[in-house]
């Protein structure tokens, strides 16, 4: 049986390491020229990885490594700004 508490709690991920985050832009929007404006000369890659029923949005599966819980989240925050859906 599972105990509730330790659902709550946080993962533990060993940084340094690769993360994924889900992006979604509108399908006309340049993924790559947004990527490489937030991560600058950060290792990264990307893919895309589903457009929407209408067409109307492009979700792309990005790849970062990163340094750090810090790290992660800052660029979170940063793709946030640019995207219409950041997971």
């Amino acid at each position: 049986m599972v105990n509730i508490c330790e659902l709550k709690q946080e993962p533990l991920i060993n940084y340094p390491t690769f993360w994924d985050f889900k992006v979604i832009f509108e399908a006309h929007t340049h993924a790559e020229t947004i990527f490489k404006s937030v991560l600058g000369q950060r290792e990264f890659k990307f893919k895309a990885s589903h457009k929407s029923k209408n067409g109307t949005y492009q979700s792309y599966l990005l790849s970062v490594f990163v340094d750090s819980k810090k790290d992660r989240l800052e660029l979170f925050e940063k793709l946030k700004l640019k995207a219409k859906f950041v997971l």
